[in-house]
């Protein structure tokens, strides 16, 4: 048996090419900046934060302006009086595309996109979001007998799993075979070979999100 579907293989690469983008994009933390970021964020102006911090406003001005590189008890004053840690002085900010905290994609009952194999019925959901963080589908089990499939499937990421109806018996490589029913649930790495059998009388029914 081949591994994953194709789609799932390419969902994942996606991700894997976005997430890569996004790290090369990155760029060097400029300290003074990020100083600046941070008292703007509270409204503060500089006579304000060096009252705060007991740092001089020109100190304080040469800093932000990367004149000059703040001292060790520079930091900890800049810490202490602005109330904020270590990491978040020298951590970049994630930057955020404009709308990107709003997205939503809605998939009605039966209207997702169907992606059969050989062994489930897959219908692909929330199909029309890009750059997905994770990759929801619903799943028909319709094979009753591991001896349909010729190996495992593994893929990378990791995987959740919820029985919607019916009863299945989940196969992964390093455990014993384990009988799940509705409601049960379960969450592993795809790379660790797993399988999928329908045990009940009717085609068991699973909601898979794999990330």
């Amino acid at each position: 048996m081949p591994d994953k579907p194709s789609f799932l293989q390419e969902e994942l690469q996606q991700l894997s090419v976005t997430r890569d983008n996004a790290e090369a994009m990155v760029e060097p933390l400029e300290l003074g900046k990020r100083v600046r970021e941070i008292r703007l964020s509270q409204k503060l102006t500089l006579e304000e934060a060096s009252k705060l911090t007991g740092l001089a406003r020109s100190t304080l001005s040469k800093i932000e302006n990367e004149q000059i590189s703040p001292t060790f008890t520079a930091v900890n004053k800049l810490v202490k009086g602005l109330g904020i840690d270590i990491p978040q002085l020298f951590t970049q900010p994630k930057k955020k595309t404009p709308g990107s905290g709003g997205r939503r994609d809605i998939t009605r009952c039966g209207e997702g996109k169907p992606h059969p194999t050989p062994t489930y019925e897959h219908e692909l959901l929330a199909t029309q979001l890009s750059s997905k963080k994770m990759i929801p589908f619903k799943t028909t089990v319709r094979t009753h007998s591991w001896d349909e499939y010729e190996d495992w499937v593994r893929h990378d990421g990791e995987e959740f799993l919820y029985v919607l109806s019916g009863s299945i018996m989940f196969y992964s490589e390093f455990y014993e075979p384990i009988e799940l029913h509705t409601g049960d649930s379960a969450y592993y790495d795809c790379e660790m070979g797993h399988a999928l059998v329908s045990t009940s009388q009717k085609d068991a029914e699973v909601l898979w999100v794999t990330a």
